[in-house]
């Protein structure tokens, strides 16, 4: 990691400060942004889960029939 200095000077390892600073400056509308973006993926999720508990009671229907 590059070594970078706080705003007073001070040795910051982690590189905290800049990490800080280019959350701050990334603004709510890039966060909203990429809130937004994943819902595909969340809602094939869902789907795949509704999927397999209808396979697991079909399963267990048939098993108890």
């Amino acid at each position: 990691m590059a070594n970078t200095q706080g705003p007073e000077g001070n040795y910051d390892p982690a590189g905290s400060t800049q990490m800080f600073r280019a959350f701050v400056d990334e603004g709510p509308q890039a966060r909203q942004q990429q809130a937004a973006a994943p819902a595909g993926p969340r809602i094939g999720l869902i789907i795949g889960i509704v999927v397999a508990v209808a396979v697991v009671a079909a399963v267990a229907w048939l098993a108890l029939a």
